[in-house]
């Protein structure tokens, strides 16, 4: 392949890179989450007053943003500190920095969470900061967000992932991908009592189907984001 053809090969490949992917018009309407069916805002509004051991809040139209790369590039690494204000985390580890939190998924691969209404923004900056060879893909459109809090999400956890979630072995700030029921979720643990699980859009409305049921023997009330 000539230099031409790659030249243009790359230019073609950094406009797909450009495409917004939430564009916002003058209605203000970005698109709806992936459990808008089930009207959880309505949920939530009904059971405001009420107490749960187990509170199911969706962090709903996030962006979600997988970066492939190698740690010994510094290129890299420093490329995505630079944007994000956080330095890669290490194997099965979480950081976060205000709305802003980076995933470890596998060696050489990360998930970057950040506010919707940015994810345009943060990509294009990854893209220009980056160097080397490495990868940036917005899979937002994929991907949604379940927050689980309460004194007992850790039982709920227990009855729907085969991994050891005692605080002794999963930590505040560890993330695992693993089984949860039928699907896959990447599970990090956010808080004492606090958990995040970002499952496939596909799967969404089987995994809140999941927790209704899982959740029969507890109190589980819904949160708005």
């Amino acid at each position: 392949m000539s230099d031409q053809t790659n030249t243009a090969a790359f230019n073609y490949a950094q406009t797909i890179n450009a495409m917004d992917q939430r564009p916002v018009s003058d209605s203000g309407i970005e698109g709806h989450s992936p459990l808008h069916h089930a009207d959880l805002a309505a949920m939530a509004k009904a059971q405001q007053a009420s107490t749960g051991t187990v509170e199911l809040t969706e962090l709903k139209l996030r962006g979600h943003i997988v970066l492939r790369g190698k740690l010994e590039s510094s290129a890299f690494t420093q490329g995505v500190e630079s944007v994000l204000g956080l330095a890669l985390p290490g194997t099965l580890k979480m950081v976060v920095n205000g709305d802003i939190s980076i995933r470890w998924i596998s060696p050489d691969e990360w998930l970057v969470v950040v506010p919707g209404e940015r994810t345009f923004e943060i990509e294009q900056a990854l893209v220009n900061a980056m160097q080397g060879h490495c990868a940036i893909v917005n899979v937002s459109g994929g991907q949604t967000i379940l927050r689980l809090a309460g004194s007992d999400v850790q039982k709920v956890l227990q009855k729907s992932a085969p991994i050891d979630v005692h605080a002794s072995k999963f930590p505040v700030g560890k993330v695992v991908t693993t089984v949860f029921a039928k699907t896959q979720a990447i599970i990090s643990r956010t808080g004492d009592q606090e958990w995040e699980l970002v499952i496939r859009r596909s799967f969404s409305d089987y995994v809140w189907l999941w927790l209704q049921d899982c959740c029969a023997e507890f109190s589980l009330v819904v949160r708005e984001d």
